[in-house]
């Protein structure tokens, strides 16, 4: 059980650290409505990410894609991303190394 604090990140978006190492973090971001985003970013960490409910649509890079329910994939090392939510859900995030600015 995470005893880190949610946090909002952007309008109906917030985070959770699920749990964390120095060589791995899992981390949750619930999206609360229809159009809410992560906005384009990069960093040096490897993530993968894996959608545990909703729809989303991604950019990575210059490429777009939809994700649904059961699906993951992989962002690189600085791959400048972010999404936009087109049903209400959540991803599940892990981050190696661990995203330190998020504790």
């Amino acid at each position: 059980m995470s005893a880190f604090p949610i946090v909002e990140t952007e309008a109906n978006v917030t985070r959770q650290v699920m749990a964390d190492h120095p060589d791995l973090m899992v981390v949750t971001f619930a999206f609360g409505k229809e159009g809410a985003a992560a906005s384009l970013h990069n960093h040096p960490h490897v993530q993968s990410t894996y959608v545990a409910e909703g729809r989303f649509r991604f950019a990575i890079d210059d490429e777009t894609f939809e994700v649904g329910p059961g699906d993951s994939f992989v962002i690189p090392s600085g791959a400048v991303h972010g999404c936009v939510c087109l049903e209400p859900g959540t991803l599940v995030d892990c981050f190696t190394p661990r995203r330190d600015d998020f504790l």
